[in-house]
Parts: C-alpha cells; structure tokens; sequence
C-alpha cells in the first residue's frame, strides 16, 4: 500500500513504514518557538534538568509577535529568550528580523525534515515538502531536550486543484474558498496535501499561504510535493544541496480527495468573526474598512508588496482609510526597498511597520477602535484578533486589500 506524503516523511524519521492513525516516536530536525510562546518553552526545558539543547543550531527562538516590545512585561519576556539563547547555544531571531514562519522558509527547513513549532502556523515550511507542525510549549521543550517528539500520524485529504486562476485571483481566495466549504473544522488534525497542475504552476510565494493556513481548517500540515520550484527558491536562499524529491505514492490512500476548479474561483473574503463564513467581494461593495493591512506570515512577502505596489502606484489611498504595511521579514522588507516599492507606498499615504507580527496578533501596531472595520491579508479574523473585541475583521487578498485602501471599501477594482 503506497503512502501520502505525511506518511512518507513520518516513516523516516520514525525508522519504520508507518501508517494513518498510528502513535510514533519521531525524530525531530528543527524546533522553534516565538516570544507568545517561548517563555514558557523555555520554563519547560528547564524543569527538565537537561544542561543542553539537542541541537542549538537548529533551535531557533524568535521575537516576532511583539516585535519592538510595546511594554515593560513583553520586553521582560524578550529577555528571558534573549538570555536562555545566549546560555545553551541556540539560533536567536531578534526584533526586526521577521515573522518566525516566514524566516523558517527563508533560512531553516528543508524538503523532508520535521519541524516543530510552538505557533499554530508553523504548517506553513510544507511548501517545502517538510512535516511542518504546531504543538505545546510544553511538547517543544521536549523536542528541543531529546530531539524527538511523539505523533499520530494523520490521515490525509488530497486538495486536487486543475485550470487556470482568472486575472487577479490567487492562492489566498483558493484556501478562503476551501475552508468556506469544508469549515474550519473540517480537517481536524489531517493533513492537506495540494496537488493538481494549479499547484505544480503555482509560485513558491503563493504555496506557503496555502501551507499557511491549512491550520484554519483545523489540519495539522499542509504539505506539498518537492518539486524544482522548491529547488528554484533553495538555490536563492543558497541552500540546493538541500533539496531532495519527496512526493506521495501513486497507490497512496487518502481519507478524502477534494477537487477544484481554479478557473471557478472568485475574489474571496472571509467575514468577521470565523474564517469559513466566506464571501465574494461581489456581495460586500457596501462595506465600509476603516483599516487595510497588508503583511504576515500569509501575505507578507514580496510577491504580495509588488501585487499592492502595481495597484497604489500614482494613487492614494482613500482619506478615510489608514494602510499598514509590514514586510514579512527583514530580507523581504530590503528587497521592497530595492525595488521602490516601499516609496510607492509612502507617496500613496501608507504606513509602513518594521518586519514582524505587526497588527495581526493585537498588541501593538494597529489595534481598532469599538466598531471599527479593517480588511487584513491575515489569517485569522476571530473576534478580539486585531486587539479589540469591539472590531471587525475580513480577510482577504493582496490584491482586494490594495483596491480597498483605494476606494474606502471592500472592493476588488
């Protein structure tokens, strides 16, 4: 009996064929955790009275989400991470150098690797063809400690994606579309693997938003087939020697196989305060945003800068509108700048955040005000996400984000 690609990875870091369902013991090639999540992580570790880390090298702890600390007791938490950094060894990515999922993908995972993190969009490096999975504080303290973790293996859904996207549409309003159909339950710890020739001609950019948010239907990865795209994005980050073929058995069995056609897709937006309760911008041209956000992990990179850039450029955006604007990463933020993006959106009114979390996670950086609308190319839009219980979030592309700054509400020309 063939295996999915989740089974495939598993199965060698377990030692063993192994198969949906079953417990495991797997080794475990990279942690990671963030400033939310890592004090207690790092408490964890501690309590278990182990002098050093498995492997340091790849242990990595990240300021991100709180990303420079906007108070006393964030940026006392900074230091705890700082300092157990400094202490046993491990990779520190410091304020200003990105969102964790993000520099994962540009610096630390690779085709065929387990990663464990302690954020729930950690699924993010199966673009890559790794088992990218969140988990406890707890569970990664383990990790880090022995260099292994414990598992079911999950069964898997096989997303078969065919046809051409209309002009404008991307990989963002074809997950919005899937969790609208399936839920946000939908795929309770399964494993989404993407596949169809949508998929094989899609972009690494627009891959790692669908691995993104695979968690917002409730899986536990999103994974993709290596292929010479992942090789492609590798070499540019200098890690070729790197990649490896990993790709699911022809017989493998899946729990459910979900097809769609690209080509029926629409501009899609998610409604407060859940992520299936989807929409078509065609039913929302009278919402009125008084907040755009364009940036994290989903939409942070620099694909996503050139598509709103192409639409702002020569405009401004609606007087009645603030645009926040947060690179991905440090790298991305560079590249923004080297390609004039960043001018084009200043010229246009917007306001631009340093790498990070910015607005997404509700500490800092743009919290609503009671009855306040903002449209986010974010992942999550639950109530009290952006800071304030009293807001409304729709998430949306970067494409709708940059037509709605312009014209004062959900729009998608």
């Amino acid at each position: 009996m063939g295996q999915t690609l989740a089974e495939k990875i598993i199965s060698e870091h377990a030692g063993k064929n192994v198969k949906a369902g079953e417990l495991v013991i797997a080794k475990v090639d990279v942690c990671a955790v963030q400033d939310g999540t890592g004090p207690l992580t790092v408490q964890e570790f501690k309590k278990l009275g182990k002098e050093k880390l498995n492997n340091p090298e790849r242990t990595i702890l990240f300021i991100d989400h709180a990303s420079p600390s906007p108070r006393k007791e964030l940026s006392n938490t900074h230091t705890i991470l700082r300092d157990f950094a400094k202490e046993y060894g491990a990779v520190l990515s410091d304020v200003g150098a990105g969102v964790c999922h993000q520099r994962l993908v540009e610096s630390f995972v690779n085709p065929g690797e387990i990663l464990v993190g302690a954020d729930s969009h950690t699924c993010t490096s199966g673009a890559l063809g790794a088992f990218a999975t969140g988990m406890g504080s707890t569970d990664i303290a383990v990790a880090m400690a022995l260099g292994k973790t414990w598992l079911k293996v999950p069964a898997t859904f096989k997303i078969e994606v065919t046809g051409k996207f209309k002009e404008g549409i991307c990989s963002k309003d074809l997950m919005l579309h899937l969790i609208g159909m399936i839920g946000a339950d939908g795929a309770t710890y399964k494993a989404l693997e993407f596949c169809g020739d949508t998929i094989e001609n899609m972009p690494m950019s627009e891959r790692f938003t669908l691995s993104n948010m695979a968690v917002e239907a409730g899986a536990k990865a999103g994974l993709f087939a290596s292929d010479e795209k992942t090789k492609e994005f590798l070499k540019s980050r200098g890690r070729e020697d790197k990649f490896k073929t990993i790709k699911p058995d022809a017989d493998a069995v899946y729990e459910r196989i979900i097809k769609i056609n690209a080509n029926e897709i629409p501009h899609t937006v998610s409604c407060p305060h859940t992520v299936d309760n989807t929409k078509p911008v065609s039913e929302l041209k009278d919402v009125k945003v008084d907040q755009v956000f364009v940036g994290t992990c989903t939409n942070g990179r620099i694909e996503d800068l050139r598509v709103v850039a192409d639409i702002l450029k020569g405009q401004k955006i609606n007087s009645g509108v603030r645009m926040l604007i947060c690179p991905a990463s440090k790298d991305v933020y560079l590249q923004a700048l080297e390609e004039g993006l960043i001018a084009a959106f200043v010229e246009a009114n917007a306001t631009i955040l340093p790498p990070g979390c910015g607005p997404c996670v509700g500490v800092h950086a743009g919290t609503l005000a009671d009855g306040e609308v903002c449209l986010a190319t974010q992942n999550r839009n639950f109530r009290g996400r952006m800071g304030n219980v009293e807001g409304s979030i729709y998430l949306a592309s970067p494409y709708v984000a940059a037509y709605t700054a312009l014209k004062g509400y959900i729009s998608e020309n």
